[in-house]
């Protein structure tokens, strides 16, 4: 059973992202929110139906994120010395096998919460591949034109319509250098997880935008870019596409 939800400035409050000129704002505020409670252990109050749903128990033993997360590196390796940043990285440089491959990692983030927690422990894992985590929303990069070897945006294009992704996309291609790699995923509206992930993360804070993944492959056509692998996994559909 999930246990009350406890009320915090922190949740209520983000006046570092705010932004009211920012059409996306309350999207962005929302999305901050729902990770900020989830990375802090905070308490989430759910219907009893939804909370009787198996994803949602998998979700709160922590056995979700194992079978959802996209392993990027499937996709294209991070190879040594390349300078890669990972959009929404969350916890990620902390969990994933970037010493492996010697590549500097460079993170953005939304949440406050798992921004300062990387930011703590990056450089005591390895402080040379661990080059920070800024904190900003993904169409507002924090980064320089040409930067990166490659881009990785997992687990978020799902709370943002279509229209936001037109413009993340424009800002992913002015870091990368000419000629690399984006990894990303979209929900996949077919999978038999879709519809009840997409209830279950209503209820946590953060609405779902489902699209079809032909709208996906045109946005990334008119965007310059050509897929050159894309996997449907259990729930999420992961691409490779290079600009």
């Amino acid at each position: 059973m999930a246990k009350k939800q406890q009320q915090t400035n922190l949740y209520t409050s983000l006046p570092e992202l705010a932004n009211p000129d920012d059409q996306w704002q309350e999207q962005i505020q929302a999305v901050t929110q729902r990770f900020n409670r989830e990375y802090e252990q905070a308490a989430f109050e759910l219907p009893p139906e939804v909370e009787a749903m198996p994803v949602f128990q998998d979700w709160n033993a922590g056995r979700l994120q194992a079978r959802i997360a996209s392993e990027f590196w499937q996709f294209q390796k991070p190879k040594k010395k390349q300078n890669w940043l990972d959009i929404g990285c969350g916890l990620s440089f902390l969990v994933y096998p970037w010493f492996e491959w010697e590549a500097y990692f460079y993170g953005q983030e939304l949440s406050k919460v798992a921004q300062e927690a990387v930011n703590s422990r990056g450089p005591q894992l390895n402080s040379k591949l661990f080059k920070g985590v800024e904190r900003g929303p993904a169409h507002h990069l924090q980064y320089e034109d040409n930067q990166f070897d490659g881009v990785v945006a997992t687990g978020f294009s799902c709370y943002y319509p279509q229209d936001y992704w037109q413009t993340v996309v424009t800002e992913i291609k002015r870091v990368l250098k000419p000629g690399s790699v984006l990894v990303f995923d979209v929900i996949d509206p077919d999978s038999e997880l879709a519809d009840n992930w997409s209830i279950l993360e209503t209820y946590l804070g953060a609405e779902v935008f489902p699209e079809p993944l032909e709208t996906w492959a045109s946005l990334i056509k008119t965007a310059g870019g050509k897929v050159l692998k894309a996997e449907s996994q259990e729930l999420f559909h992961l691409f490779k596409v290079k600009f």
